[in-house]
């Protein structure tokens, strides 16, 4: 048992020492995607309701073409393995994405459960993350993206459906602020002297 669990730690530790090595290296790469989540988030907050339906739509849009394609590759294959499996995938996709095209309100009313649950999955992820970088600096900024995240849930449920049509694009903006943040935060703190 003893031996398990060092080498657990000296996995874990190895994985810190590797996530250190990247954070160091590219940092400025996390800099710039936190600066681009951070203005993303802000333009988000302003305008939610127009960022909600431009989530539904572009979604819709890019399920609706997958989906087509699928269905012709599927066609295109008809003797495969798992030909209706495929088929089937291609035709949800392409009813699902068309609804989303079509209905951008409604669908946005489906997204935005399915954020609340995106975000409930993300806040246990990252406050599981959080403890495992526990020793490295700023990781407690990661623990308060996942509490934020697992709030962030909350808020939907306590208000569906009356804020369906505006609430999908404010905590977007939220969590992508708070993203930026935290990366921009942890990337200055790694900065390597050039």
């Amino acid at each position: 048992m003893k031996n398990k669990q060092a080498d657990l730690k000296l996995e874990i530790r190895q994985m810190q020492l590797n996530m250190l090595g990247y954070l160091q290296t590219h940092w400025k790469l996390f800099a710039a995607e936190g600066v681009f989540f951070i203005v993303l988030g802000t333009i988000a907050i302003i305008v939610p309701h127009v960022f909600t339906l431009a989530i539904a739509l572009f979604l819709g849009w890019l399920l609706l073409m997958a989906g087509i394609f699928q269905i012709i590759r599927a066609l295109s294959m008809i003797n495969m393995p798992g030909f209706n499996l495929w088929f089937l995938i291609g035709l949800l996709q392409t009813v699902i994405g068309y609804f989303l095209v079509t209905e951008p309100s409604e669908g946005a009313m489906t997204l935005t459960m399915l954020l609340t649950i995106f975000f409930a999955i993300e806040g246990i992820a990252k406050i599981s993350l959080a403890f495992m970088m526990r020793p490295l600096a700023r990781w407690n900024w990661v623990l308060f993206g996942g509490a934020t995240s697992l709030l962030l849930a909350l808020i939907i449920l306590m208000n569906w459906p009356g804020t369906a049509l505006w609430v999908l694009g404010l905590l977007v903006g939220i969590n992508m602020i708070f993203l930026g943040w935290t990366l921009l935060s942890i990337s200055l703190h790694h900065k390597t002297s050039e």
